[in-house]
């Protein structure tokens, strides 16, 4: 194998660790939302949804963009064999984490009440009080697994994840139960046991997010104090190396990491301007706030939880891709850069439209399988998914396209287009709302759109910047031919085994694993993939081998 495959082929193995951990984190995320869900409703997820909106926006402006933004310093650094500045680096990356996230924290904690009020949801400042230490632990691990992802694996980022989740999972349950049960007693004296119960019950769901995070920490610096020492031993082998005074360490991290930072913001800030916009003419339309909160909870404990595990992967891939693009982009080699940029392209879509077919087409029983104590908004959150499956794609596509105009130093223009996609979003939300009266769905719609216009805009500016011409059959038009075939194999096979047995579980699972199969060999016979294309997938080892006993692959 050539140089530059094996480098090929070790950029898709560290995408694919992150992406199989990011997959193994969301299903465990699947897994302890249904029975949280169970316990604190559609309106404690909805507390709980507005409490992570304003979080996610606190810890973007904090600490989001630092594994990022250190990984592509490192990744450039370690090109060029300066290990001191590394560690110099990092030093400054902890630096920053600490201040920033200790003072991000207080603004959360202090300003709960505030930010619930701002949104129309009050009682979503018990969630964002548990919420606020959590940004501090965020901070801290954000730069250590920037650091590791710099250095080119991806290992104590991936265990990290799934710890954390795991971790999560088992305190968030427990604590929502407790509070759930705490707060009906309050609500009891307060006369309002229904909704004190939910709001406390949302709060104990965050818990679970801030020691799961505190244990992903603590895993990922047992692993920085072992591999510590033997960085050590090579700093000190170095010779004839100028370190970067640590003033112009600081400023190289933060002219980095602020454009990163304004990219992301203006990237993920669309949730919160889309709840705000859709609560507040919701209430000026006549709508009762307790409605408007199930509302908002299904979109947000039911939708976007389903959606998001597909995305997921596109995340990792573009977290993968940033070091190896900077590194390629660093050295000239632009042969290495398109190529890094069409097997990233390809992987996310062969998975990402199977997804967008399934859930189109079986969302409305997965909803039904995973959440059985809310079949009252059952056929709402069905509808959505039908409304909005298509986002999988579209969301996919613009998070990994934002990664890799990172990844080859174009850092402002994701964010000239996330403002330019968030403007024609909210305008387009409120038309939908306020001419249409599409309630919830004007949000499923416009979401999406917001994806879409950042996929094309990223798309011009990828193919400027890097000579970068994409390609089409292959990478979107035989998976999405794959897909529909699959699609209708799914639909057919649930149908018929619903109408057999009358049961819902059954149907649905027996449903996926034909949806599944079905992909694999449409997309083996039409060409979809080859060898080398599987070998880059998640377990793509035994996927090959699966396909040559089969004789789908020879």
């Amino acid at each position: 194998m050539s140089k530059s495959k094996s480098k090929g082929s070790n950029f898709l193995v560290q995408g694919s660790i992150l992406a199989m951990a990011s997959i193994i984190s969301r299903i465990i995320g699947l897994i302890y939302r249904i029975p949280m869900t169970n316990i604190i409703g559609d309106e404690g997820n909805g507390y709980y949804g507005t409490a992570f909106e304003v979080y996610n926006v606190m810890l973007i402006i904090s600490s989001y963009s630092l594994p990022l933004a250190v990984s592509k310093l490192v990744s450039a650094r370690r090109a060029l064999g300066q290990k001191r500045n590394i560690y110099q680096l990092l030093k400054g990356a902890m630096l920053f984490a600490a201040i920033a996230g200790l003072l991000v924290s207080l603004i959360l904690f202090f300003g709960a009440s505030f930010f619930a009020n701002v949104l129309q949801t009050p009682e979503a400042k018990y969630a964002l009080k548990v919420l606020a230490p959590t940004l501090l632990v965020v901070a801290l691990l954000g730069a250590l697994r920037g650091f590791f992802q710099g250095l080119g694996t991806m290992m104590p980022s991936a265990i990290s994840q799934v710890i954390e989740q795991i971790v999560n999972a088992i305190v968030s349950v427990w604590a929502a139960y407790v509070l759930f049960q705490y707060g009906k007693k309050v609500g009891a004296v307060l006369g309002d046991p229904d909704t004190y119960a939910a709001a406390y019950g949302a709060a104990g769901g965050t818990l679970g997010t801030n020691i799961g995070a505190f244990f992903g920490l603590i895993f990922v610096f047992l692993i920085f104090l072992a591999y510590m020492t033997v960085f050590k031993k090579k700093m000190k082998k170095e010779r004839r190396v100028n370190v970067e005074p640590f003033s112009y360490t600081m400023k190289i991290l933060v002219i980095t990491i602020i454009p990163v930072l304004l990219s992301t913001t203006v990237y993920n800030i669309s949730g919160i301007v889309e709840q705000y916009l859709f609560k507040n003419i919701a209430t000026l339309q006549g709508y009762d706030s307790s409605e408007v909160n199930i509302w908002w909870g299904v979109f947000t404990g039911k939708y976007k939880l389903l959606i998001n595990v597909p995305i997921s992967i596109a995340s990792a891939m573009a977290a993968s891709s940033v070091p190896t693009l900077t590194a390629s982009f660093s050295n000239g080699d632009m042969e290495s850069v398109r190529n890094k940029l069409h097997a990233a392209t390809r992987l996310v879509m062969v998975i990402a439209f199977p997804c967008t077919v399934g859930l189109g087409v079986l969302g409305k029983p997965i909803i039904q399988l995973l959440f059985p104590g809310t079949i009252s908004t059952l056929d709402l959150a069905g509808n959505m998914m039908y409304l909005g499956a298509i986002a999988v794609v579209f969301y996919s596509l613009s998070t990994l396209s934002n990664g890799l105009l990172q990844g080859i130093n174009r850092l402002k223009i994701p964010v000239t287009n996330a403002i330019i996609s968030l403007i024609t979003h909210a305008i387009l939300l409120v038309i939908l709302m306020a001419l249409f009266h599409l309630r919830i769905f004007a949000v499923i719609i416009s979401n999406a759109f917001f994806a879409l216009m950042m996929c094309v805009l990223n798309q011009i500016a990828l193919t400027k910047y890097s000579g970068y011409r994409q390609e089409w059959v292959k990478t979107f038009l035989l998976p999405l031919v794959a897909s529909v075939i699959m699609g209708i194999f799914a639909f057919g096979t649930y149908q018929g085994i619903f109408a057999l047995l009358h049961t819902n579980a059954v149907a649905t699972l027996f449903a996926i694993v034909i949806a599944a199969v079905v992909y694999f060999v449409s997309l083996l016979l039409l060409k979809g993939v080859d060898e080398q294309d599987l070998l880059g997938f998640p377990k793509g080892a035994l996927l090959v081998k699966i396909a040559k006993k089969t004789h789908l692959l020879k």
